[in-house]
């Protein structure tokens, strides 16, 4: 079992690296014009999620100590917020705003709530996320732990495999197509559980992508750049992995503290 289990790390890894490649080279394309989102989905991202905690274990399964900060490039100010943390304020609903949230041991779960909104529900924190991929509506004016997402898709469907359906009936996940997400509007909170901060300053970048194993497995890897000038030397970027449920037989609603 250790032995497969390190063998899908570095596959993830490995694909993770790749994904970010593609990226640096330009993703091209864009959707079949004259579709809605919904349709022209070169992946197929709704179901059940549950994260794969491969890295970061120390940070991401149990509350780091009041003072943590490796490998997160806080500033001097950021510092300052970050060690007025104490125990007591340990299941804040701070550390399930957009910009940590996926980082938080958790399953999704993805559908569309219309044609240009795809949605994510999370079971730890109880959070919902919203995908808007029409760019001519307008943020909302007040901020919010989830703040305002604008989402496109990058690349094409691969043809045959598109109408966001998961391919053909029977047929491996499609793949050839990422999903990006910018979210602003955020009203603030944790990068970390022990009130490692980001400000109203910050601005999300977000990366989906799914792909499958040979053995029937199917993933997504959502890469993050988190730029805040406040609270943030410089970008903070992370690679959170899931793997696909069969159902909703191990969804488990678990709130934040308000």
């Amino acid at each position: 079992m250790r032995v497969g289990r390190y063998v899908i790390v570095l596959l993830l890894v490995a694909v993770t690296a790749s994904l970010s490649a593609q990226r640096g080279r330009g993703a091209g394309g864009g959707p079949p014009q004259g579709q809605p989102p919904q349709a022209a989905a070169p992946i197929d991202l709704t179901g059940y999620w549950v994260s794969i905690v491969n890295e970061d274990w120390r940070w991401r399964m149990v509350t780091p100590p009041k003072g943590d900060y490796a490998s997160v490039p806080i500033s001097d100010e950021g510092r300052k917020i970050a060690d007025t943390w104490d125990v007591s304020k340990d299941g804040s609903c701070l550390a399930f705003g957009a910009a940590g949230l996926m980082r938080n041991p958790t399953r999704l779960h993805i559908t569309w709530e219309s044609e240009n909104v795809l949605k994510i529900e999370t079971d730890a924190g109880v959070q919902t996320r919203r995908f808007v991929f029409d760019k001519a509506v307008g943020a909302p004016a007040e901020r919010s732990l989830q703040g305002y997402s604008v989402a496109e898709w990058e690349r094409p469907a691969t043809p045959g495999r598109g109408g966001g359906g998961g391919g053909r009936p029977g047929g491996p996940p499609p793949m050839g197509g990422n999903l990006k997400v910018i979210t602003t509007q955020l009203s603030g909170g944790w990068l970390r559980k022990n009130g490692v901060p980001y400000s109203e300053q910050t601005t999300l970048t977000e990366y989906y992508d799914r792909f499958g194993l040979s053995n029937g497995g199917e993933w997504l890897v959502v890469t993050t750049t988190v730029n805040d000038p406040k609270y943030l030397a410089q970008e903070f970027v992370t690679s959170t992995h899931f793997r696909k449920e069969p159902n909703a037989s191990k969804w488990d609603p678990a709130p934040c503290k308000p």
